[in-house]
């Protein structure tokens, strides 16, 4: 597999609160690529980072091999990055179809848009029913599933998540990580930043193991979920 995203000696924080140090790690094409980590460790953080919502004080951000660190967040979105923020952040007064409309406003997005938002409806039925539905009525879970809709009606070549299952009760996370696995076999790669350890290693390509804003680990998801200081860590085993 080829890279498509890199990230290089990366530091990052809040005014003078750090939070991240020397990060550095890359993400191949085609891959379900998973950060996992507990409270506190830095993954909103450098989610924010790749997707252009905080810049950095040092290192790299590179997409596709090109340096996209001084780009703003709606460049990065033409260039085909889409982010599903922690807490789902859908437009409360808009309907499920106005919002799949939006999430395709860029020019990559706009040819063929109606036929995507067919596509999300057959990903997800749930919201093909309650079309023409205000977001803000919506559960939790289909709030997640809007949310997915939305950053997909941009044609992103990279799908990032930050903590998806958060807040969601354990049936609707199992057919989340579902949508996760399908989405990334029609070719999308994704980026995923979670707690819920076991259910992302599960469908993870590769992971890395943030702590207090530092790498300390990195494998193929089975094995990190095979390591025992990742089960002692993150799984109560």
């Amino acid at each position: 597999m080829t890279t498509l995203l890199e990230i290089e000696g990366l530091a990052a924080g809040y005014g003078a609160v750090p939070v991240l140090d020397d990060i550095g790690f890359a993400v191949a094409g085609g891959a379900i690529t998973a950060l996992v980590g507990g409270n506190g460790a830095g993954k909103t953080t450098l989610m924010r980072v790749v997707a252009g919502l905080i810049t950095p004080s040092q290192g790299r951000v590179r997409l596709d091999g090109d340096d996209i660190t001084g780009l703003s967040a709606a460049a990065r979105v033409a260039r085909g990055l889409a982010l599903v923020p922690e807490g789902r952040l859908v437009f409360p007064e808009f309907t499920i179809e106005e919002t799949l409309k939006i999430g395709a406003y860029t020019a990559r997005a706009r040819p063929g848009w109606m036929a995507r938002r067919d596509e999300m409806y057959a990903l997800f039925p749930r919201l093909a029913a309650r079309r023409r539905q205000r977001a803000a009525t919506l559960s939790g879970g289909e709030q997640q599933m809007l949310a997915l809709a939305r950053a997909l009606m941009s044609r992103p070549r990279l799908l990032l998540l930050d903590e998806p299952s958060l807040g969601l009760a354990p049936l609707i996370v199992a057919r989340l990580f579902e949508t996760i696995a399908s989405v990334r076999a029609a070719g999308v790669t994704v980026f995923i930043v979670e707690q819920d350890v076991r259910a992302t290693l599960a469908i993870a390509d590769y992971g890395y193991v943030l702590e207090n804003g530092r790498l300390v680990d990195e494998g193929t998801g089975p094995t990190l979920l095979d390591r025992d200081s990742i089960r002692e860590a993150y799984l109560g085993l």
